[in-house]
């Protein structure tokens, strides 16, 4: 099937320009001016901008958490992906002490395949480091799974000491990959939480209350000081504060290979919904916590500036009704987590570019490109050039919308940003050269998405404007992103 998307105002990470694009089956193939072919179907963006797809690189979808599983799963997560204008998605698949890798794997294959209606991916969680865990990770690589995560949090669930940590990166260096860490300090919010819960305060305020911005600074400083040690890059997720910017912002100036990403909720949410009362603010547990106001000027001169260079969602979705209601009377039994993927890309412009903060290359730059960078997609997916899938979002800025969870297509009765008007609508999404939203109306299909196996990590190399900064055990090289 051959496509022309026509009159469009093209925008990616590095250019803005009018032309049409021409696309044969999954494929660009063509970008110019006053194309034609009389087998084309022909898409008018007249008007409108042509983003490349979003690429959304945290996600939870069909995952078990405290007793439950996410609300969305990999057909009703990607929907909800789509209608916001991302076409490729990056799970998390999740291991457990004493669990093959390839086990883990398999379980999460069967989750998304001939489900998803987007491209997707997946990083491995790393729970334990072990010969047989180590061994296995080299094969995890060539399925194309060049991402591990760590968690460093979540004590008795998740939480891995500091010597798995270092051992993944080292593995990870060895292999071709980068590690993700989640960075607070589980041991420290452990017994904050204990102490609160021991003097009665059980509200949904002191989920943030216990989790202070000092335990996720002092996190992401001692896992970057690892990384540094094993010469291995490091990618922090959810970054929510400033005391985290500030660690990573001191290492990049130092040539360390280390990413920060940040989430669209931390910009525009503050610790305050919380306090919400009737047990409302339950809606907006999640961990980083929402933070003090301070902070979001902060996180988008971070990434203005190149400190932080992505925005994930952390989609992690969970019911009021009969699942955030599980955390009444203990704050502790609230699952964590919210409906966050769908709306990613309209805030990020409304409030970044429509607001003046970040420019239209920019926006594209953290919701798209830089992931598909770090993360081995680069340039299959991330940008509008010949040979890349053609994944691509019409996008309307002229017009607004008010976000609500009676229009939104996530699987919750509820929307963090309820109420919120946000400038701009995504109006038509391609996934690799097929329409599944037309005129903002649903027209793909289960199944449709398929696994993306990316490539090894390959963005060793420093950031200052002096010039490379040698440090011993660390790379040196390429431009770092």
């Amino acid at each position: 099937m051959k496509t022309i998307i026509r009159g469009g105002t093209i925008v990616t990470a590095a250019d803005i320009y009018n032309a049409d694009i021409a696309i044969e089956g999954e494929k660009i193939v063509a970008i110019g001016q006053h194309l034609t072919d009389p087998d084309a179907e022909i898409i008018d963006a007249s008007g409108q901008y042509v983003f490349p797809g979003g690429i959304d690189p945290h996600t939870h979808l069909d995952m078990p958490f405290g007793g439950t599983v996410t609300a969305d799963d990999f057909v009703t997560g990607t929907k909800a992906a789509a209608f916001g204008g991302t076409t490729s998605i990056i799970d998390f698949c999740l291991s457990s002490k004493g669990q093959s890798l390839h086990d883990a794997l398999e379980i999460w294959r069967k989750k998304a395949e001939g489900k998803a209606l987007i491209d997707y991916g997946f990083h491995m969680m790393i729970s334990e480091i072990n010969e047989q865990v180590l061994a296995e990770l080299a094969d995890i690589v060539e399925q194309g799974i060049s991402s591990f995560k760590v968690f460093m949090a979540y004590k008795n669930v998740f939480q891995a000491d500091d010597e798995t940590l270092f051992k993944t990166l080292v593995r990870a260096k060895e292999l071709g990959a980068i590690v993700q860490v989640h960075a607070e300090n589980g041991d420290m919010i452990d017994y904050l939480v204990n102490k609160a819960l021991e003097e009665e305060k059980t509200e949904p305020i002191y989920h943030a209350l216990t989790r202070p911005t000092a335990a996720e600074g002092e996190a992401t400083g001692r896992a970057i000081e690892l990384a540094a040690l094993a010469g291995a890059p490091l990618y922090v997720v959810h970054v929510s504060c400033a005391e985290a910017v500030d660690k990573i912002a001191e290492a990049r100036k130092k040539g360390i290979d280390v990413y920060g990403e940040t989430c669209q909720q931390y910009l525009v949410l503050d610790q305050t919904a919380l306090q919400k009362p009737d047990f409302e603010g339950a809606k907006y547990v999640w961990s980083p916590p929402l933070r003090e106001k301070r902070n979001q000027d902060v996180l988008w001169n971070g990434l203005k500036s190149g400190i932080l260079q992505t925005v994930g969602s952390d989609m992690c979705s969970f019911n009021f009704n009969g699942q955030k209601e599980l955390g009444r009377g203990n704050f502790a039994k609230i699952p964590n987590g919210g409906p966050l993927i769908e709306d990613r890309l309209s805030i990020m412009y409304s409030e970044g570019v429509a607001a003046g903060r970040l420019s239209l290359n920019q926006f594209v730059d953290m919701t798209s490109t830089k992931a598909a960078k770090i993360f081995g997609l680069f340039p299959q997916k991330g940008t509008i050039a010949i040979g890349s899938d053609a994944d691509l979002v019409l996008f309307d800025p002229s017009v607004t919308r008010t976000i609500s969870a009676q229009t939104h297509h996530m699987n919750v009765d509820y929307n963090p940003f309820e109420g919120m008007e946000v400038q701009g609508e995504v109006i038509t999404v391609l996934s690799r050269g097929t329409c599944i939203i037309r005129n903002k109306t649903f027209v793909g299909k289960e199944g449709h998405g398929k696994y993306v196996k990316r490539h090894k990590y390959s963005m060793y190399g420093n950031t200052p404007a002096t010039g490379p900064v040698h440090l011993p055990g660390t790379y040196t090289g390429l431009q770092m992103i």
